[in-house]
């Protein structure tokens, strides 16, 4: 019986994105922000699927957490990218595709790809999750949604926390390039997280953005936007 091609976990596509990840995305991001990267040694030699659950406030978001990454960890890693965008029209799919090995999470509910992340992890595949569901203004960090935690719980995957600090400012909504001047990014990685005893997805999650919280505060004070919406 042929396999059914799995663009996901196939080699032979992860080599592809390597030449579009480290030979072009990664280069371009490091040469317009100055970026710093932080605990990678927390997921270094972690080898089983895992989601990286991060604050979203920049188009250099995802950019910045694959290319941060050790290549061995980010290999295969698949983001995840709203549905009602990146999917509508075939050249923003290609390159989302290409770039970002992504998958469609809606962010409207109608549960029509319902199941596709547990199935991308139980094939072995780690996920990026930004659980606040979009990008927030001014960098403030906003209610984490639980699906992630809930993700987890179901399939015993840990999440990777990880706090991406300056790149609402390097490149803040409504722009489509990073401002000029090399402005200052951090990426910083927690410890891998599990659910605690029978935790429920809603604690978990809150759980999850108090550690992105703290992760963010190890670089600058914590300025007043970003717990806006946290408490």
């Amino acid at each position: 019986m042929t396999r059914r091609f799995d663009r996901f976990t196939s080699p032979l596509v992860a080599c592809a994105r390597f030449v579009a990840q480290r030979g072009l995305l990664k280069p371009v991001v490091w040469s317009l922000v100055t970026v710093t990267v932080v605990g990678t040694e927390h997921i270094a030699r972690f080898t089983q699927p895992f989601i990286v659950v991060a604050n979203h406030s920049s188009h250099l978001d995802a950019p910045l957490i694959i290319g941060a990454l050790p290549r061995a960890r980010a290999r295969y890693l698949a983001a995840g990218a709203a549905a009602d965008y990146f999917f509508e029209m075939w050249w923003r799919k290609w390159l989302t595709t290409l770039f970002f090995n992504a998958f469609a999470i809606e962010r409207n509910s109608e549960g029509k790809r319902a199941g596709a992340s547990r199935a991308l992890l139980e094939r072995g595949v780690p996920l990026l999750i930004f659980p606040e569901g979009g990008r927030t203004r001014e960098g403030a960090l906003g209610r984490f949604m639980p699906g992630a935690a809930a993700l987890s719980i179901a399939t015993s995957a840990p999440c990777l926390p990880i706090a991406l600090v300056g790149a609402s400012a390097a490149m803040p909504r409504g722009y489509n390039w990073p401002k000029p001047g090399r402005l200052p990014v951090t990426v910083v990685c927690g410890e891998l997280m599990y659910r605690e005893g029978s935790e429920t997805p809603e604690k978990f999650s809150v759980r999850l953005a108090a550690a992105v919280r703290e992760l963010h505060e190890t670089v600058q004070p914590m300025p007043t936007a970003l717990s806006k919406g946290s408490r």
